[in-house]
């Protein structure tokens, strides 16, 4: 009995199509998506800049609950709301300070190997507002 208890878990988790490790097409950023809670995710960005790596870190539930954006292991400000809406498509709202400034839609392709995510940022601390497209392949 205890064996399944054991088990479930890691079968539950292996069906979110998600996690994994994801590049992004244009820039040095991999993304890792682990299990996170029931059925969230912790999402780890490396962001590499010259010879320095900066990690950017949050653990969402997933079910459009505010997470925090971790910077090298420090609050950087930002929240992330992301909601699952279903296995291949999330819907997410940016805050920094907690003042919105941005969405995302992600959307997973059906053979599981691309994550397309279209961000559609508001005008904020002198930035313009932007309408970005970025494209994540499964590594």
């Amino acid at each position: 009995m205890l064996a399944a208890f054991l088990v479930l878990p890691r079968i539950l988790f292996a069906a979110d199509p998600a996690l994994g490790t994801w590049v992004k097409n244009d820039v040095p950023i991999v993304m890792t998506i682990e299990p996170y809670g029931g059925g969230g995710w912790k999402i780890t960005y490396h962001i590499k800049m010259g010879a320095k790596e900066t990690l950017m870190t949050l653990e969402s539930h997933m079910d459009g609950s505010e997470a925090s954006v971790m910077l090298d292991g420090k609050p950087s400000g930002e929240t992330m709301a992301i909601k699952r809406v279903d296995d291949r498509h999330t819907f997410t709202v940016l805050k920094m300070n907690g003042q919105p400034f941005g969405t995302s839609k992600c959307e997973m392709s059906a053979d599981g190997k691309t994550l397309t995510v279209q961000n559609d940022m508001t005008a904020m601390a002198g930035n313009p507002a932007a309408k970005a497209t970025e494209i994540w392949n499964r590594k």
